[in-house]
């Protein structure tokens, strides 16, 4: 018997309730997130210790400049650690694999990946563990998840604890764990209308609180970094500190524009560098392993994680402007360098680094320019106050950013010139936009790019009638048999009087007839017993745009429509399909009154209005009854709906675009929409 079946099992005899047994997964979601990242922590340390330490003296005992080899051996290592992770990711793409937009992560390459961190962070890979270690936690979660057969929504839920543990353990900050789930990984699923979201958030802070302790117990209880006591010398300084949020953004801006700029080059979309495409990733490993090495020779400040010079800029050690100029250029670019090549590392510790440096770069020449009859403090507060703004505006998250700062300097003074710092900078950014198609953080809402085309159409124009339902008083039995003939992925559940209940998905059937339960006790069971209460609707009034970001944040397949009036009325059903088929129609009936126009002369525009508008209308006719014939054939053969969301990977989780409408059947209109208007030079 498998693991995971006995973990269910366990689980059923003891028929704890729901918010028990994610209660009890938190926790081991913490356990084994800290421990993990203990573990990858120590074989960062080893890895160090063996290259610049043992190496590193046998080598410049013979020739100095022979430790410029190091990162290029370290390369190499790694690299071969990469070429076993890609056979296996080969192997996985045969198979039916988990899609992780659906909250679900691949796990069989997990530990490959952090061994490839660990060699490359302790090889001098200009990087930092901190985004290794939330990936970890982040998997963790997800293994657990689908060990114990949560609907996919516990999975993301799990997901973003470990995510929180994983954080936690790395900077032994629990609380900027939470923050960084609630806002990056749970971004938009936190949002979402929930009975009870308290639930949730407990559900992150235990596995937080936990991955710390076990931090803490390993690797000690010393925070990240050693930090002066913060000295407010006058209000007066907060504009100051606004400045340095106006630099922390273009920094940050930088720092990002050098990381998409160099994945170009070594991917050869440089007009100069074609021939990167002909290059093997072991190649460019070793050219990003030279790069890392010559600096070690001149810059050895700048390699690796750099916690060390940010220890000693925040101890006020002396480092004058022109050498702090020098070292922020050169980790910016070393960091694009490192991951590009094909290093494996986060951007949390090269962020916090650039801060640290712009701000005591800062710092510096402000009291150099200011009077000293002006008080203003010690180079090492703007040091603080940079990195928690430059580490803002990359990662995109200014609440995780104040609370990790604020944590490890414990501190109150400090939060007002921070606050002010990191707002402004994140400000300055979602001003410029760049966040929109440059995230670097994890996202699974995949939703067309051309979202504002959906806005335009109602949920009543698509949406299907008679959906599949179910009595709430209904034996299981008599409700499995119902769902498996007619290939339904779920079904709504209504009481007598026709009011909405919750769901019944093929999972929550599974779950339920894999148990060890007596017969008596099962032919005693409704399907009020195991359905899901917790639904999402929409109304037929809302906008595509507006349903499709609401099954988004579930990954759902189907939503039902209910009266705004009475919310427990049922009125249709709207799915992807319908959705889909609305989407391109929008696109084509676009198009045609684009090549149309651009291709008849002018001086005919008038007389080509009218067959314009009438191959519209005909077009809207036909798609408008195709949409309702296919929603209904869909609404009679659901075996790619999923009402609630709550089915695992072996549940419609394909990777392939058949499996997902909005990935493959919108991206190649879209691209038939492009050549179209590029034909005919026409903007989109």
């Amino acid at each position: 018997m498998s693991l995971s079946r006995l973990l269910v099992t366990f689980l059923n005899r003891l028929q704890p309730s729901a918010e028990t047994v994610m209660l009890v997964s938190a926790i081991a979601v913490g356990v084994i997130s800290g421990t993990g990242v203990t573990l990858f922590r120590k074989l960062i340390l080893i890895t160090q210790e063996i290259y610049w330490h043992e190496l590193a003296v046998a080598l410049s005992n013979q020739w100095h400049w022979a430790i410029i080899f190091i990162p290029m051996l370290g390369a190499l290592v790694v690299s071969l650690v990469r070429l076993r992770l890609d056979q296996v990711e080969a192997k996985t793409l045969g198979k039916a694999q988990i899609v992780s937009d659906v909250g679900q992560l691949p796990y069989s390459q997990v530990s490959l990946k952090t061994v490839a961190a660990a060699l490359s962070l302790g090889s001098g890979a200009s990087l930092g563990p901190e985004g290794p270690s939330v990936e970890l936690g982040s998997n963790i979660g997800s293994i657990l998840g689908q060990m114990l057969q949560f609907s996919s929504e516990r999975i993301r839920l799990l997901i973003g604890a470990g995510g929180a543990a994983g954080l936690a353990a790395g900077f032994n900050a629990p609380i900027a764990g939470v923050f960084f789930a609630l806002e990056v990984l749970l971004r938009d699923s936190y949002r979402t209308n929930k009975s009870s979201p308290n639930s949730d958030v407990s559900v992150v802070v235990i596995a937080s609180v936990i991955s710390a302790l076990v931090s803490q117990i390993s690797l000690g209880e010393r925070p990240a970094f050693s930090l002066p006591v913060y000295e407010v010398r006058s209000y007066w300084e907060l504009p100051i500190y606004l400045g340095l949020g106006v630099l922390a953004s273009v920094v940050a801006l930088m720092f990002t524009s050098a990381i998409k700029q160099a994945k170009k080059f070594f991917a050869g979309e440089w007009a100069i560098a074609t021939f990167m495409q002909k290059l093997s990733m072991p190649v460019k490993l070793l050219i990003g392993g030279l790069c890392v090495g010559i600096i070690a020779l001149t810059f050895p400040e700048a390699i690796g994680i750099g916690y060390e010079t940010v220890e000693s800029i925040l101890q006020d050690t002396p480092f004058t402007i022109p050498l702090l100029g020098i070292l922020l250029v050169i980790k910016l670019l070393l960091t694009a360098i490192s991951s590009a090549s094909g290093f494996v590392g986060g951007l949390f510790a090269p962020s916090i680094f650039l801060g640290a440096v712009l701000g005591s770069l800062y710092g510096q020449a402000i009291a150099s320019l200011l009077p000293a009859s002006i008080p203003i403090a010690a180079s090492p507060a703007y040091a603080l106050v940079g990195m928690a703004a430059v580490l803002a505006g990359t990662v995109r998250a200014p609440l995780t950013s104040v609370l990790l700062l604020f944590e490890m300097t414990r501190d109150y003074r400090i939060v007002l010139p921070l606050m002010a710092a990191v707002g402004l900078c994140a400000w300055i950014l979602d001003q410029l936009d760049i966040s929109k198609t440059d995230r670097m953080i994890m996202q699974w809402s995949n939703l067309p790019a051309d979202i504002e085309v959906l806005e335009k159409i109602k949920i009543a124009e698509v949406m299907t009638l008679n959906p599949a339902s179910v009595k709430y008083s209904m034996p299981i039995l008599q409700a499995a048999q119902f769902i498996t003939s007619g290939y339904h992925h779920s079904a709504l559940v209504f009481d007598d009087v026709n009011h909405l209940q919750g769901i019944l998905t093929t999972q929550d059937l599974k779950r339920v007839l894999s148990a060890p339960t007596s017969d008596s006790a099962f032919e005693e069971m409704t399907v009020q017993n195991i359905c899901t209460r917790e639904v999402l609707y929409t109304f037929a009034d809302e906008s595509l745009a507006e349903a499709l970001k609401r099954m988004a944040t579930r990954d759902l397949r189907q939503m039902p429509v209910v009266d705004r009036n009475q919310p427990k009325r049922v009125i249709g059903m709207v799915d992807r399909l319908a959705i889909t088929t609305a989407y391109n129609t929008a696109l084509t009936k676009r198009a045609i009154a684009a090549r149309i126009t651009a291709t008849k002369p002018n001086a005919s525009i008038a007389n080509n209005a009218a067959v314009v508008t009438n191959t519209l209308n005909a077009v809207n006719t036909s798609v408008n009854a195709n949409a309702s014939n296919g929603s209904s054939r869909h609404n009679g053969d659901h075996r790619h709906d999923d009402i609630s969301g709550n089915n695992s990977g072996s549940n419609g989780s394909s990777s392939n675009g058949s499996d997902n409408p909005l990935n493959a059947p919108l991206n190649n209109n879209l691209k038939r929409e492009l050549d179209i208007h590029s034909s005919e030079t026409i903007p989109s």
